[in-house]
């Protein structure tokens, strides 16, 4: 009977809670994400860093349009962009780190692999995403510790050893390279999937690499080139609107800001619905000249 009785309080406090949620008339979601961060799944790259012999195979192999895994472009020129690999040394701590030539003195960090050596077979390694494209403390980290098998940690830590540092630079780049066109996210998810899928990496709020301080490194951002994407949706009077506002700078010094809205309103006599889709894109050049642009549609259902 007291078990009946409980149940029975539940279901009411749920049922309760629930129509509560559905009641309100106005919710507003604000979800903040990078855009730039959809162009490098860290996942993929840690697949890819595990499996290679050396930094510069693993160059060659992050920057191949076959391996599917870079789609940056961060000047957002149409083309993905070529991703450079500079490893700093301390001790028995690399760092390793993934950065894009935007021009002759203009460069961004995207992301480092720290490793750092304990003892015999005893490493730590992650991969750390630079705050200003992943988000602070985002790191990818492996689930398993034993990392000494993989083929690139004993040629990193071979006896006689020179820190990587690529050779290419903006303009200058690999005879076999040729810039290609990013894809869509959905399509790069789906051709990332073979790694990312394989359960090897976790992805992590604190980091397991304690000893990376003692490299000098301060991670190097282009204050040309930030992407940055806010989502909204809000429901009032029966009209759902969904915004998607994007604050993009170039390596010129422009900023573009994009804000699409789909509005989505149903007439309660009729049953039918208007969609009302706007789009205003606002430039401001690097000398502050600022322009407009306003488009609208609307369409019925």
């Amino acid at each position: 009977m007291y078990l009946s009785k409980v149940l029975k309080s539940l279901f009411l406090f749920l049922t309760i809670g629930i129509s509560t949620i559905l009641a309100q008339d106005d919710v507003t979601i604000i979800a903040p994400t990078s855009e730039a961060a959809e162009g490098l799944d860290l996942t993929a790259v840690s697949e890819l860093f595990k499996d290679t012999e050396s930094l510069e195979e693993f160059e060659k192999q992050l920057n191949d349009p076959e391996t599917e895994i870079n789609n940056l472009d961060l000047d957002d020129n149409g083309e993905v962009d070529y991703i450079r690999i500079v490893e700093d040394v301390v001790d028995d701590t690399h760092i390793i780190i993934l950065q894009v030539p935007l021009g002759e003195d203009e460069f961004q960090d995207v992301a480092t692999i720290e490793v750092e050596k304990n003892g015999e077979e005893d490493y730590n390694l992650q991969v750390r995403g630079n705050e200003e494209i992943y988000g602070p403390d985002y790191y990818i980290a492996p689930a398993h510790v034993h990392i000494h098998a993989w083929p690139i940690i004993p040629w990193i830590y071979r006896p006689v050893y020179r820190p990587y540092r690529s050779t290419f630079y903006f303009g200058f780049y690999p005879r076999w390279w040729r810039p290609y066109r990013p894809v869509t996210v959905n399509v790069y998810r789906t051709r990332t999937v073979r790694y990312t899928s394989r359960r090897t990496f976790t992805v992590r709020r604190t980091s397991v690499v304690r000893t990376s301080t003692k490299v000098n490194y301060k991670p190097r951002s282009s204050t040309r080139v930030k992407k940055k994407t806010t989502v909204s949706v809000s429901n009032q009077g029966g009209k759902k609107s969904i915004t998607h506002k994007t604050k993009r700078t170039n390596a010129s010094g422009k900023t573009t800001t994009t804000k699409r809205t789909v509005t989505k309103k149903k007439n309660p006599k009729t049953g039918k619905s208007t969609v009302t889709r706007s789009k205003r894109k606002t430039t401001k050049t690097k000398g502050g000249k600022k322009t407009t642009k306003v488009k609208r549609t609307r369409k019925k259902d």
